[in-house]
Formats: C-alpha cells, structure tokens, sequence
C-alpha cells in the first residue's frame, strides 16, 4: 500500500482532517519564507493533538543545526526531512531518522546524492524552480528517476488527477503532497485531501488486482 505524506500542516485542524482522510504521516514546515510556515510552538501544540499512528515529521531548508535543536526541544518530532544542500553528517546529529530531499534540477547528481545519504530513512524526490526549494506544485519528468532498492517518496506537483497515473507508472513506496490539497496556499482543503488519498487507494487496488490477474 502506498503512504502518503501531507505537509505544510499549520494547524490541529488540518492535522485532524487529514489523518481522517487517512494520511499515514503530516509534515511541518520550519522554514520562514514559506506560506506553510510554522513555528515550533505551534507544531509541538499540533503534534500533542495528532494520532499516535501518524509520523510528524519536520521539514528544513539549510537551517543550522542550533535551529533544528531548538526545534526539536520544543516540538518531539518523528523524523526531519531536510530540503537544502545538508550533509549526510549534518542530517545525521540530530538522533531522528531523516529523509533527504533530492530536487530534480537538470545538472543533479543523483547516484552521488543517493551515496552521500546512504542512512537516510527514504529519499524524497520533488520538483525543482530556482525560486522555491519547494511546494511549487510543478511537476518533473518522471522518466529521470533511477530504479530504487530503498525507500523512497514522490513529490512534485501531484494532486488527486494525477497520483493514479504515478502510483501505475512508477509504484513509489510513499507520496507527498501539499499544494496538490489546498484551496489556497498554506490553507489544507478537507475534502481535496479525501479526493487525493482516495485516488490513491484506488490505484493501489488497481494495481493490486492487476498484479493478481
């Protein structure tokens, strides 16, 4: 079956409606420019109100490591997942399992990234534009990803007209949306999330019975 990550959460609102959808994990970002921006305050009040069997997890970008500490001292996080230019050393100190993002720019080195962060937990591969590290809702050319043997999640741009046509092609582990379930930016929608995770399941059946055929 595949998991699915919904991130920018802001609020237990959103926390609540999307474990009803049936998120398997919810992901805060910790990153000031965003418009899903949160602080760890407001996480760790969210995080006390999610249910035990959903992963938080805590998305940086390039911040230091005296930043992702405090953080971790307010909020206690599952897993971190960092989507600047980090480390495998860096990723490593902080006594989470971490997922590493690898944006899809056209020079990147994607075995070289996949032997930097050969202990992270799942390589997340998302959309890249100069502007935004992330949540651009764009999405890349799926036929540039290598064959995994590890865990790994696809982002980038899917929303509940496309994710079926992901899960078929490529049969990712675990997706991540964001803006692919918003009404607005930073604004989770209950019922585009119910439509997305449904979509999901439906291609998982798909796949399920086909594989059965």
């Amino acid at each position: 079956m595949t998991r699915v990550k919904i991130c920018g959460v802001r609020s237990a609102e959103m926390a609540e409606a999307a474990s009803a959808a049936g998120a398997d994990a919810i992901g805060f970002v910790f990153y000031a420019k965003s418009s899903r921006a949160v602080t760890a305050m407001e996480a760790a009040a969210v995080v006390r109100e999610t249910p035990a069997l959903v992963t938080t997890v805590g998305l940086f970008v390039n911040a230091t490591a005296d930043e992702v500490s405090r953080i971790l001292d307010c909020c206690p996080l599952d897993c971190l997942q960092f989507h600047g230019g980090e480390s495998a050393a860096f990723c490593q100190q902080f006594g989470r399992p971490y997922i590493k993002v690898i944006s899809m720019r056209p020079e990147v080195d994607i075995p070289a990234e996949l032997r930097e962060h050969s202990n992270a937990r799942a390589i997340l591969f998302d959309a890249w534009r100069a502007d935004a590290p992330g949540g651009t809702g764009d999405t890349f050319a799926w036929e540039r990803l290598p064959t995994l043997e590890r865990p790994w999640i696809l982002a980038g741009g899917l929303t509940a007209d496309n994710v079926g046509a992901a899960i078929a092609q490529l049969a990712p582990p675990a997706v991540d949306v964001s803006g692919g379930v918003e009404s607005a930016p930073g604004k989770k929608d209950p019922t585009r999330m119910r439509e997305f995770i449904h979509a999901v399941r439906e291609a998982d059946k798909r796949k399920h019975e086909d594989a059965a055929a």
